[in-house]
């Protein structure tokens, strides 16, 4: 551990403190995570009906932002021992010695409680709320209940990331609605079968760690075939925005073609059984699914944008 005490210079003085550097702080927020909640966000904005001044828009979305990554802190400061069994992580500023538990954990409580202020004032208390709530279930429901306690716990954990379009649509509304929700239920739809593909891959490192994801508890073949039903489901979910009249054709098309593309991976993955093939087909639909959801959430904010612009808003 990189941890350094006031001992040397202060005789007597047992307090700890970090030798960490701007960057971890910024790592603490996981900043790819952070950046697609701003990108969904940003989706549920630009489908609320009537205009949100810029300056709001901008504030909520920052506000929203910081609420996510908050909620990054905190997940770090609580899987601070298990991030230090796996490869992938043991590396993160908290197992790897660089910040302070309670560092990591005051970063967090104090980012958490600025960004749900923040967002009351700029925008209203309900958006406030949610993204209250927002943060409580990634920390608290998922984090320190769910992740060690069920294999579903990406299923239920996955609202969480799933609630920033609405959080922002409540921002620009004052309210809720079902186009909002439907942008949520596709984040949530999706998040099994992008997670569980990396799980079985990384099934191995989630066992040292005793973190019990589906291929752990249930099997590869269990967790195949929901991998299959989840995408399923997805690939017609996907269509919902344009068949609701709130996205184009153009985006029509590219749900289509995504969703076969997801059903076609997910089809390998269930295929492919044993051996380096099928951690190539996991991962494979691990990365498409990243395309995916990126691809439907670009045209929505691209055609709201371009709408916007056209109408002389921005």
């Amino acid at each position: 551990m990189s941890f350094v005490t006031d001992e040397e210079t202060l005789p007597g003085s047992r307090i700890a403190y970090s030798v960490a550097e701007p960057k971890d702080y910024f790592a603490l927020l996981k900043p790819r995570v952070m950046s697609l909640v701003v990108f969904t966000a940003l989706a549920g904005l630009l489908i609320a009906p009537g205009h949100m001044h810029p300056v709001v828009a901008l504030a909520s979305l920052i506000s929203i932002a910081v609420g996510a990554g908050a909620s990054g802190a905190l997940n770090m400061w609580y899987d601070a021992d298990i991030d230090a069994l796996m490869t992938r992580t043991r590396t993160r500023a908290v197992p790897a010695g660089r910040i302070a538990p309670g560092e990591a954990l005051a970063f967090g409580l104090i980012l958490s409680i600025m960004s749900v202020i923040t967002l009351g004032v700029v925008a209203n208390l309900l958006a406030g709320a949610l993204l209250a709530f927002t943060i409580f279930f990634y920390a608290v429901i998922y984090t320190m209940w769910l992740k060690r306690l069920t294999p579903q716990n990406i299923v239920i954990g996955g609202a969480a990331g799933a609630l920033p379009p609405v959080v922002a649509y409540a921002a620009a509304t004052g309210t809720v609605s079902i186009e909002s929700f439907v942008l949520f239920a596709i984040i949530f739809i999706w998040t099994p079968p992008h997670f569980w593909a990396l799980a079985l891959v990384k099934s191995a490192e989630y066992g040292r760690a005793g973190v019990p994801m589906m291929p752990n508890v249930k099997g590869p073949a269990r967790t195949r075939l929901e991998i299959v039903l989840y995408t399923l489901v997805l690939a017609p979910l996907g269509v919902a925005p344009w068949l609701m009249g709130f996205a184009s054709g153009v985006y029509g098309g590219v749900a289509i073609v995504g969703g076969a593309a997801m059903l076609v991976c997910a089809a390998r993955v269930y295929k492919i059984r044993a051996g380096a093939s099928a951690d190539r087909a996991a991962m494979q639909l691990f990365g498409v699914s990243i395309v995916y959801l990126f691809a439907l959430f670009a045209v929505i904010v691209a055609e709201r944008s371009l709408a916007l612009f056209s109408a002389g808003w921005i």
